[in-house]
């Protein structure tokens, strides 16, 4: 954010661009969403009702979005997404081992098929 206010690009910053606008927008929205997620599966913890598979919505849902919000981010950045003047390439790399150790995308993704199908993809 600070960045798109401080950048400019043809005389004014490029927060002041749509294309940046929608890009923020896009992004606090999704970030918006991951956290309503996980405070309903809190309190879905809380009140002894929560699902591993609930667990893996999340999980899914969250890692995917801090990937694409990392990505968007960097490209925001220009070349300077690529320096070390800005730590968004280590945050990508970080967000990259997430993504795969947390179960992997693909296993919540085979959880929650089986979930709302009752079929499981991966037994054999």
């Amino acid at each position: 954010m600070d960045y798109s206010k401080e950048r400019k690009q043809f005389s004014k910053p490029i927060a002041g661009y749509q294309l940046t606008q929608a890009k923020l927008a896009d992004m606090v929205t999704r970030i918006t969403e991951a956290q309503l997620l996980v405070y309903r599966l809190g309190r879905l913890k809380d009140e002894g009702n929560m699902t591993f598979q609930q667990v893996s919505m999340a999980k899914r849902n969250n890692c995917e979005l801090a990937r694409d919000v990392a990505s968007i981010s960097r490209g925001m950045l220009g070349a300077n997404g690529v320096t070390e003047d800005y730590p968004i390439m280590r945050h990508m790399a970080n967000i990259e081992s997430v993504y795969t150790y947390e179960g992997t995308h693909e296993m919540h993704t085979l959880i929650l098929g089986q979930d709302v199908t009752g079929l499981a993809a991966y037994d054999s």
